[in-house]
């Protein structure tokens, strides 16, 4: 339920994950409704490295609707935003029209603020739009008393993925038949706390036909827990993406020569023990997203520390959750053998599967004030 002060300002604060696609979602059949060519699968990220944290306030005393990202104002006429403010509204109405809405029922035509930050690099090659818009449509359906189960087809106007971001664990997003995209929607396959072991690090640099069969496939690799066939799968969906994208006229390169060293290394460490220990995908940008088991963990961050050394005394070299030490053998590096490439790696991100959004109990985590503005905290995010 919303928080509403003496002057009617009404506000409410969630918070919603990162999601990565192990199969990728790779275009639209319908550019309007958002609706996908192919089902996609993803691992929705732990909040506690990576989240989105959007603040939404309604007053009557609001002259217009405005939006602030990570600091500064944007243009709130951004046509998915309007779709989803629309969407959300006019969910609200017809609850309320029903007499079945908890709000208050005159908050639906009053005027919104809203005000988002992320707490990672925005061009990290991380789905920020993803968790952003899943973020700002939970939060509005707490403001206004909109069901849950409406909300995938919402969040799918905003930004594609957004959908796979309102639920934790691992999540497809279901193709669907149905021309108005009514069946396509997302839904969870398992939740975070089914493959305990599964551990996710993210490198930060300074630098139709064979999806629905890779869906199948993916959804039973996970439910057996079966890491070597769930990399393999994650890896060629990731490469035959890529492959894809340079095969367009104009060619689109999200990867750089840092990617495919780390390509080259994981495939190198995994050729070294004979199986699949580590996995990488890539989404639209060139930093590697790594999956892993947490016994495998330690080495294989040790040997990107030994081959993409860090600068000696820059930031934290691993960030997130805690990763032992580990030694490595002079027979697994001289077996990679590969170039050290000092500094390419600024740092890396530890986390797990995470849940999907919450809402923020603590008033003083708003990130508007009581004049319906951005707190200092959140413009110097």
């Amino acid at each position: 339920m919303p928080e509403n002060d003496k002057q009617g300002l009404s506000v409410v604060t969630c918070t919603a994950p990162v999601n990565i696609a192990v199969i990728k979602y790779w275009g639209k059949r319908d550019e309007d409704l958002i609706l996908p060519i192919n089902s996609s699968l993803s691992v929705t990220l732990h909040q506690d490295q990576l989240k989105t944290t959007t603040t939404v306030a309604c007053s009557r005393n609001f002259q217009q609707d405005r939006i602030w990202l990570n600091g500064k104002e944007e243009d709130i006429n951004n046509p998915r935003l309007q779709s989803c403010l629309q969407e959300i509204r006019r969910f609200s109405r017809k609850r309320r029209n029903t007499g079945d809405s908890t709000s208050d029922a005159s908050s639906v035509s009053h005027k919104v603020h809203i005000c988002s930050v992320n707490n990672f690099p925005t061009a990290a090659g991380l789905a920020s739009s993803a968790s952003g818009y899943a973020c700002l449509v939970y939060t509005l359906s707490q403001l206004f008393g909109v069901e849950s189960e409406q909300l995938s087809a919402v969040a799918r106007q905003g930004s594609g993925s957004a959908c796979r971001s309102l639920y934790g664990g691992f999540v497809q997003w279901k193709l669907g038949t149905q021309l108005d995209g009514k069946d396509s929607l997302a839904e969870q396959v398992e939740s975070e706390s089914y493959w305990p072991e599964l551990r996710v690090l993210i490198l930060v640099y300074r630098a139709d036909v064979v999806v629905p069969s890779r869906m199948e496939e993916m959804i039973r690799v996970i439910r057996e827990r079966d890491f070597p066939a769930f990399g393999e799968l994650t890896m060629k969906d990731s490469n035959q993406f890529h492959a894809i994208c340079l095969d367009t006229y104009p060619p689109i390169f999200y990867l750089n020569n840092m990617s495919h060293r780390i390509i080259s290394l994981v495939h190198r460490y995994n050729q070294y023990y004979g199986e699949t220990r580590v996995a990488y995908t890539f989404d639209a940008g060139p930093n590697a997203v790594i999956y892993t088991l947490q016994d495998h963990l330690p080495e294989f961050v040790q040997v990107v520390r030994h081959f993409f050394p860090p600068e000696v005394n820059g930031e934290e070299f691993v960030k997130g959750l805690t990763v032992c030490s580990a030694d490595l053998s002079e027979e697994l590096k001289r077996d990679i053998n590969m170039e050290p490439t000092p500094k390419g790696i600024r740092y890396i991100i530890s986390t797990k599967a995470g849940p999907g959004p919450c809402v923020v109990k603590d008033p003083n985590h708003h990130l508007l004030g009581a004049d319906g503005l951005p707190k200092k905290s959140a413009i110097s995010h």
